[in-house]
């Protein structure tokens, strides 16, 4: 008996080129002619002479895209920064019918086939395609290393990301310039390269100086509430309080900060809570020298906690030359109830773990409990109207109509005591979007915006009320001003949700699958995004994936149904009705329970 000698695999180090079309499908529904020829000769006059020319080999073409391999990952980011420059310099006239590609670049240990190329380090490549933004290009930390002030680019640090079908998580990098200093733009790669705006600033979460890790809600509760203060001084630019917290516990380098976030300074301190009183240091630093600006120290009993928070930030002002907005109507909305104030703290702790019916249950919770101690306690009205609009729009439940009531009677409370705080304009604002009122509910996060314009959440919420009015093709634009305000923001699942369904409602279905995918890879707890996701791909015949994603919703929502859906219509608009319709239908092809 002859023994058969193994196969030989080649395998070897290479860097991973993988790019696709954005909106491809879109593209060739509108016009597949025109657009097949459009990209062909893109790639057989661009892409190919930039690869060939930084020696790299078009590994093989997949419709939309193509895979390449190189050498280094030096001569690939090159490469790429090459041809997408010239693309977009050649298709900057052409609006709609334009093509731009996402480019996704790895460096790892693959298979090499002479037509094909396999393993992780391809995959990844492929999955950092999915997340860069059309004419962008993402790259892993491995690739950063190799290609750190060699390629006359700057990139953004996006942190780590949770790919798709790879077990650990990625740290990734977006490319935000090239050596002319052109930038490429994209609501996931903030671009540094501008100056930061005069009054910039990032709040970082305070330390606990208590000993007691149970008192850490407390500490963030201070640091939200200052953040929200600092929000209303006029003119300033402040990051939102979600993508700051993804700093909370980090050792950090507060001039990378200012680069990352584009800001001029950094606001960070300490809390220490000792039965009844607090002491509070707070330092400024000018994020660019990382030198101290201003420093002091609050010693204070808790109840004074919010005229604490006045002298903060009124020095705060003044060391920044800055004018600030009438105080006396921000402590109008506070309680002075130190026992309220405490339970107030701990439903925000709990609504900050996750947007899940039991975290929102638990933080509704605590806000029934601080009313009951202080009836008038605003903060706590908001809080409940907010607990009832989310799970009320989002699916949670079947008592819909019931909820959006009481979040609405809260809500009205809560502004004809305090009528200038923002986030009650906000959420009432989406209590109406879900109501049909959607052109009602606009206004009122407009108003939102016009007491705190840094609220990134309005920005969203404004796209969501275009698609209930049918406007899904504006939704995006705002939902990228939510991110310029908040990059990093913890919530931006929801974000992504909302312009994966605006998508869905203009036809633009892999565009769909890409953002609820985003959404999915930030948050795979959402259970109304993965059916969503099934819908779309199901409208594109991809009943496989379709099922896997309706099986991974139903795990985390069992009782959810088409019927569930239908009725709880947020508009009757015709186009958006229409668009829900495609969802629905998505959603049958895909196997979601119909009732």
């Amino acid at each position: 008996m002859v023994q058969e000698r193994p196969v030989r695999v080649e395998r070897r180090l290479s860097a991973i080129l993988a790019a696709d079309v954005a909106g491809y499908s879109r593209l060739m529904h509108d016009d597949d002619e025109a657009t097949h020829a459009r990209l062909t000769a893109l790639l057989a006059d661009t892409v190919a002479p930039a690869i060939a020319e930084h020696g790299g080999r078009i590994v093989k073409n997949t419709g939309d895209g193509f895979l390449a391999e190189f050498p280094s990952a030096v001569e690939a980011v090159r490469a790429a920064v090459q041809f997408q420059t010239r693309i977009k310099e050649l298709t900057i006239c052409e609006e709609d019918r334009r093509i731009a590609f996402r480019v996704g670049i790895n460096i790892g240990d693959v298979i090499v086939e002479p037509h094909d190329v396999f393993g992780d380090g391809v995959n990844i490549a492929a999955r950092l395609e999915s997340i860069a933004e059309p004419g962008g290009i993402c790259i892993s930390a491995s690739a950063y290393d190799q290609v750190r002030g060699k390629v006359g680019a700057e990139f953004s640090d996006m942190g780590e990301q949770n790919l798709k079908n790879i077990a650990s998580p990625v740290r990734a990098y977006a490319m935000v310039g090239d050596g002319s200093n052109r930038t490429i733009q994209g609501a996931r790669a903030k671009p540094n390269l501008l100056s930061p705006p005069r009054l910039s600033i990032v709040v970082l979460p305070f330390l606990n100086l208590s000993g007691n890790p149970k008192q850490d809600y407390f500490v963030d509760g201070v640091t939200e509430s200052l953040t929200t203060d600092l929000s209303r001084i006029s003119g300033s630019f402040v990051i939102g309080r979600h993508t700051a917290f993804t700093y909370k516990g980090k050792a950090v380098d507060l001039k990378q900060i200012g680069r990352e976030l584009n800001v001029r300074y950094v606001l960070e301190g300490s809390v220490q809570r000792g039965g009844n009183r607090l002491r509070v240091n707070v330092q400024l630093i000018d994020a660019e020298t990382g030198n101290y600006l201003w420093a002091e120290r609050f010693d204070e009993p808790v109840a004074d906690l919010f005229d604490m928070q006045d002298e903060i930030v009124s020095r705060l002002a003044n060391t920044l030359n800055t004018q600030l907005i009438e105080a006396a109507a921000r402590r109008a909305e506070r309680s002075l109830n130190p026992d309220a104030l405490d339970l107030l703290f701990q439903g925000e702790a709990c609504l900050n773990k996750g947007m899940t019916s039991e975290y929102m249950m638990q933080g509704r919770h605590f806000y029934e409990r601080a009313l009951a101690l202080d009836p008038d306690n605003v903060d706590a009205l908001v809080g409940t109207g907010r607990v009832d609009v989310t799970c009320a729009s989002t699916s949670m439940v079947d008592n819909r109509d019931a909820l959006l009531a009481a979040a609405e009677a809260a809500l009205t409370k809560a502004l004809s005591m305090a009528p200038r705080y923002a986030l009650a304009h906000l959420f009432l604002g989406v209590v109406q979007m879900v109501t049909n009122r959607p052109a009602q509910g606009i206004r009122e996060c407009e108003q939102a915006l016009t007491l705190d314009r840094n609220l990134a959440e309005a920005h969203a919420c404004i796209g969501l009320g275009k698609y209930f009015l049918g406007l899904g093709a504006e939704t995006e634009a705002h939902v990228n001003e939510a991110f310029r305000l908040s990059p990093r923001d913890t919530g931006a699942f929801r974000w992504m949700q909302f312009v994966g369904i605006a998508k869905l409602q203009i036809g633009a279905d892999a565009e769909a699958i890409a953002w609820l995918q985003r959404c999915l890879e930030a948050n795979r707890n959402h259970a109304v995004a993965h059916f969503q996701l099934a819908a779309a791909l199901a409208l594109l015949g991809k009943l496989d994936q379709a099922q896997a994603a309706v099986n991974a919703g139903l795990v985390l929502n069992s009782t959810f149904t088409i019927r569930r859906l239908r009725t709880t219509a947020s508009s009757d608009n015709a186009a958006y009705l229409a668009g829900r319709e495609r969802i629905c239908e998505g959603m049958r092809m895909a196997g979601v329970p119909e009732t």
